[in-house]
């Protein structure tokens, strides 16, 4: 097996029937169900969209473009993280800009430097995705936290102890997947090298490595926010 057969229009559709279940079970429980069904389909939209921006620039030459692109994921995904909050600040934003952004790119510039020892350090192939991954699990995990803390300070006036509870609150799903992968499941990098024809054990290496990865960033950048984020006197 050499590479993934290319999936029909078609066939691609048949993935939306149980979507389609969930959204009418939500619309009878009265759920949210047309935000799922906007949720759907702007995951559609997008994906369909960054399929032809990212064929461009997978091909560019210019470190500029790659630059711009981890520019807009940093800022993207520190807005995405405050969602949660009741009240956001232009203070707690540029706190989570650079929390994601100090601890995600130097876990890149380890991955692509002294791991995988990439000759350019703007290979499109490689830095776009791991970056995708840095970012949007350090958005996740910060975005765990800020809502964990904010609940904290409203029934104890301890901030040290109410950081601590964020901080272990957040890392439950990084320290449930480390502990579950192989196990219970096989990673979306693991899954789609294997079946790209790639050796099960050389797959292997590649997610023990992304797993330190997202461990890492996603740790670091919710310490960095809740060390920063203490309310002024």
């Amino acid at each position: 097996m050499t590479g993934l057969p290319v999936i029909p229009i078609v066939n691609l559709l048949v993935g939306f029937i149980p979507v389609a279940i969930v959204l009418f079970m939500m619309y009878r429980w009265s759920l949210d169900a047309l935000g799922g069904l906007y949720a759907n389909g702007r995951m559609l939209l997008q994906l369909l969209a960054i399929g032809y921006v990212l064929t461009y620039i997978f091909d560019t030459k210019n470190p500029w473009i790659i630059v711009l692109v981890i520019v807009v994921m940093i800022a993207v995904s520190a807005w995405i993280a405050l969602r949660p909050l009741e009240k956001t600040t232009a203070r707690l934003y540029l706190i989570t800009l650079l929390a994601i952004g100090s601890s995600g790119l130097a876990i890149l510039a380890i991955v692509s430097q002294l791991i995988l020892e990439m000759p350019s350090w703007f290979e499109p192939r490689i830095v776009v995705p791991l970056a995708g991954m840095i970012f949007a699990n350090a958005m996740n995990t910060v975005s765990l936290a800020a809502e964990r803390i904010e609940a904290e300070l409203q029934k104890i006036s301890d901030f040290t102890r109410a950081q601590r509870i964020a901080l272990d609150a957040a890392l439950i799903p990084q320290i449930n997947g480390l502990l579950a992968v192989g196990l219970v499941s096989l990673p979306g990098m693991m899954t789609g090298q294997i079946l790209s024809g790639v050796s099960p054990i050389v797959a292997a290496r590649y997610q023990i490595m992304v797993m330190c990865m997202i461990f890492g960033s996603a740790g670091l950048s919710t310490i960095i926010y809740l060390k920063m984020c203490r309310p002024r006197a």
